[in-house]
């Protein structure tokens, strides 16, 4: 840094302000503004006088505080550092779409304009079924929602780390509370809806449905599936990073085994791409699919299936395996659920089941045999 002629040891201008730097007690040289113009041509005495106190501190042992001076950042200016911060992440076309929908409602918001009655406020006006005085979509789930405020939570949380807004402000954010959500949501397909569903499909589609039908794989681990975790030889496919953060490995059934052999050696219409490694690609992009929802609802109207997700074939999965008799320890292993609560919704699918399975009490304690006679023997 060039020394300003003119100017005492220590102290140099940044266009109108006149700055400091000195040695920190750790050797580091620190530089400070005294902010303080030069309009007068006397405010160069504040920025000596800054200096001396600030060497002062550091002849007593002590390291001096500095409050740095924030911009007034916008929502916009903070989504953009946000955006480039989650590229690394996998789940960031999932981030983008979110947080780009929250700049067309708070982009031109300054950060430190946010506080608790403008989220909750927020939450109310999404809630509404008919709201025409604002201008996104209104009638959401108490869910959808609170992804949006939990992401503006997060938001504010490396705002502060990056020093783009004060804590005060953060503060403000992390008071509102999120919606009550109803979790016990448990929608699966009927054997015959499945099929109506499969036949619904279109060729990109249906091998798609088909797996999550046979694995309750989550959909985004089935679009992001690779060759490389699929073993053919052995039947079962190796997800290494899943949603609770640990590795798993789905087996492979007869039905889903002879979809991924076709796919595995391509067929005339569809000719297996060597340098493409995803199991399910979109031919047009020849990279894998980011979302399927468009063609699952056209699927789902021409089976004349209604309140249905992409997520309940997982639950639906879940549920007849259950209602087929397997435990549900099985359940949530294959599930790759961390704790056993999650999978405990499914087990009052199938009272008919827990009936058989006292019923077999029938042949064991209950035989004439054995009960009738210690009965006898009163």
């Amino acid at each position: 840094m060039a020394k300003d002629k003119g100017l005492p040891k220590g102290i140099y201008k940044r266009g109108e302000v006149y700055w400091i730097r000195y040695a920190g007690l750790d050797g580091k040289i620190v530089y400070e503004s005294s902010k303080q113009g030069d309009k007068t041509g006397t405010k160069i005495k504040d920025a000596e006088a800054l200096l001396h106190d600030r060497k002062a501190d550091i002849g007593r042992g002590k390291q001096p505080e500095i409050k740095k001076k924030i911009p007034n950042y916008t929502f916009k200016e903070l989504s953009v550092e946000y955006l480039h911060w989650a590229k690394r992440q996998r789940s960031f076309k999932k981030k983008e779409t979110l947080i780009n929908q929250l700049v067309t409602i708070f982009g031109a918001y300054p950060l430190r304009s946010f506080n608790s009655r403008l989220l909750e406020q927020y939450q109310t006006e999404r809630m509404e079924k008919s709201n025409k005085q604002v201008k996104y979509r209104v009638g959401n789930k108490p869910g959808t929602i609170n992804r949006h405020v939990a992401a503006i939570k997060h938001m504010f949380t490396k705002a502060c780390e990056w020093e783009m807004v004060e804590e005060e402000a953060l503060k403000r954010v992390r008071k509102v509370k999120l919606l009550e959500e109803n979790n016990s949501r448990l929608r699966f397909l009927s054997k015959t809806e499945c099929q109506a569903l499969i036949k619904a499909c279109d060729a990109h589609l249906r091998p798609i449905v088909i797996c999550a039908l046979n694995t309750g794989m989550r959909k985004g681990e089935i679009l992001g599936l690779k060759w490389d975790n699929v073993d053919l030889v052995h039947g079962f496919i190796l997800l290494q990073i899943t949603k609770n953060g640990e590795r798993r490995e789905v087996p492979i059934n007869n039905t889903l085994m002879a979809i991924l052999q076709d796919l595995f050696r391509g067929t005339s219409e569809r000719p297996r791409r060597i340098d493409i490694p995803y199991v399910f690609y979109d031919t047009r992009t020849e990279d894998r699919y980011n979302n399927v929802q468009k063609s699952f609802n056209t699927a789902m109207k021409r089976a004349g299936i209604k309140d249905f997700r992409f997520h309940d074939l997982r639950h639906t999965f879940a549920s007849h395996l259950v209602m087929a008799g397997v435990d549900i320890t099985t359940v949530k292993e294959l599930l790759g659920h961390k704790t056993l609560t999650m999978t405990l919704r499914y087990a009052h699918l199938a009272p008919s089941h827990k009936a058989k399975a006292v019923n077999i009490l029938d042949n064991t304690l209950n035989e004439t045999s054995t009960i009738q006679k210690l009965y006898n023997q009163r």
